[in-house]
């Protein structure tokens, strides 16, 4: 951060990055959604619900959610293998457990629903990009949800607690919290912690990732209506 208070890339301490969301643009998915927040370009398909195969994967009471998160080779400065990292399988792994909560898997025993998460450039808290589109596509698909899941990160820039870390931010800082958040229900589905914070920072710094994912909420809701009713909505503007 520089004298003024300003960050790497010119926001302040509580300033989200831009975030653009599009619903619809897989025409095949039965959901899906893309989205740019900040310079992560991140688009998701989901195909659901529909026969599991193998078919011993089946649960009998509930529905099976698989998520799937990929790096495209040319979505770094340099490239990256396109076989499936320890980290994406990581992060597949994470996506599916902050995504879980907010559907009612139980209305779809013995079925499958698949989310596809592929990240065509990245800039940091990309995880947090893909869940806030997949719970979109998810929402798109017409699954039968609790609510909208919005992620942001916060992280510590020095003595400063900062919202919204970018990848210069997220290699340089000294903690990343990127977190998880059904806003109606007020309930936290991820919290994850890369550094050292202490008990005071760790409260401030879930207070703003918090917070972020709020002002989230609101960006999802807007997308997804401007899908669903556009035309209503424009002549709402106009009168």
């Amino acid at each position: 951060m520089d004298e003024n208070g300003k960050r790497s890339d010119g926001r302040g301490i509580d300033e989200l990055r831009s975030i653009k969301i599009t619903v619809g643009v897989v025409k095949n998915a039965d959901g899906s959604a893309y989205i740019e927040f900040g310079k992560n370009k991140i688009i998701v398909a989901v195909y659901g619900p529909r026969e599991v195969h193998p078919k011993h994967m089946a649960l009998p009471d509930r529905c099976v959610l698989r998520c799937r998160y990929h790096m495209s080779p040319f979505s770094t400065d340099t490239r990256k293998n396109p076989a499936p990292s320890r980290r994406e399988v990581e992060i597949s792994k994470v996506m599916r457990e902050s995504l879980e909560p907010s559907l009612i898997l139980s209305d779809y025993p013995r079925a499958v629903i698949d989310v596809f998460v592929e990240v065509l450039q990245a800039d940091g808290g990309s995880r947090c990009a893909g869940i806030n589109a997949a719970s979109v596509a998810l929402a798109d698909a017409g699954i039968n949800m609790r609510d909208l899941v919005s992620a942001c990160a916060a992280g510590r820039l020095s003595d400063n607690i900062v919202l919204d870390i970018n990848d210069l931010e997220d290699k340089e800082g000294d903690a990343d919290m990127p977190v998880a958040y059904l806003p109606n229900l007020e309930q936290v589905t991820l919290l994850q912690l890369d550094g050292k914070l202490t008990t005071t920072q760790f409260s401030e710094c879930l207070e703003k990732a918090i917070s972020g994912c709020k002002s989230v909420y609101e960006i999802q809701k807007e997308a997804l209506m401007k899908k669903y009713f556009g035309n209503e909505m424009e002549l709402k503007e106009e009168a």
